[in-house]
């Protein structure tokens, strides 16, 4: 439970009432940030475990407030419809963090499963963030990445020849390595089929999202000391 002292607000007005808590920054940003997976219990955002009608004054928020608004007037279910619905006093510096990450993580998905349509390869990550720069494109830390792809994607579609696409690649691999091989090919996309051949290497058809071509190929090589052979299947 974070110090009051080190506490922000959430508050979240509704049918002419206020209300108010107070929580971790840090906490609040991760339960309110769509892409965050772990649950969080309230509790442990919360600095107390109190609703305020004026949380700067100590003013309290009436059981009949709540009642009308929430359906509830137990506090930790209050807490948890404020912090879903209402709104987070981030700091500048907070708020930054946040877009900052945010905004590689929509970056590198792009970067991800895109191609370059008139050449079949990648655009470099560098490229793209330019393009998003030049579109002035904005990123909402509170908004989900698949969400802001899209948005991201469509904007920068005027400035760079870019699709998203899945590419097939064949690979021939020495049978000795195929077993530690089996985790990293499944970890980058999906075998679609493959067969050993007589001399004891094995041969796959993987598919994978178009931007891990240059991934996909370095794995090989270094899982193979070298021995895989890759192609891109056009």
């Amino acid at each position: 439970m974070v110090n009051v002292d080190d506490a922000i607000i959430a508050r979240l007005e509704s049918y002419g009432e206020k209300f108010e808590i107070l929580v971790d920054a840090d906490l609040a940003a991760d339960f309110r940030n769509p892409d965050h997976t772990e649950e969080i219990p309230i509790e442990d955002i919360l600095a107390v475990e109190e609703i305020f009608k004026d949380s700067k004054k100590g003013d309290k928020a009436s059981e009949e407030a709540m009642e009308k608004v929430f359906d509830t007037v137990e506090p930790l279910e209050v807490a948890k419809q404020i912090l879903d619905k209402g709104q987070v006093q981030l700091t500048a510096e907070q708020r930054r963090h946040m877009q900052e990450d945010k905004r590689r993580m929509v970056i590198n998905t792009i970067a991800r499963e895109s191609i370059n349509p008139q050449t079949g390869y990648p655009h470099p990550a560098q490229r793209i963030e330019n393009a998003m720069d030049e579109c002035k494109v904005k990123i909402d830390p509170f908004t989900s990445v698949d969400q802001q792809v899209k948005t991201a994607l469509k904007a920068i579609k005027v400035k760079i020849p870019i699709r998203f696409e899945r590419v097939k690649m064949a690979v021939r691999l020495p049978g000795d390595v195929t077993g530690h091989a089996y985790k990293e090919i499944n970890s980058l996309g999906k075998i679609l089929n493959e067969e050993w051949q007589q001399d004891g290497s094995w041969i796959g058809i993987v598919e994978i999202p178009g931007g891990l071509q240059d991934a996909f190929n370095h794995k090989m090589a270094s899982i193979s000391r070298g021995e895989a052979e890759t192609k891109l299947i056009k």
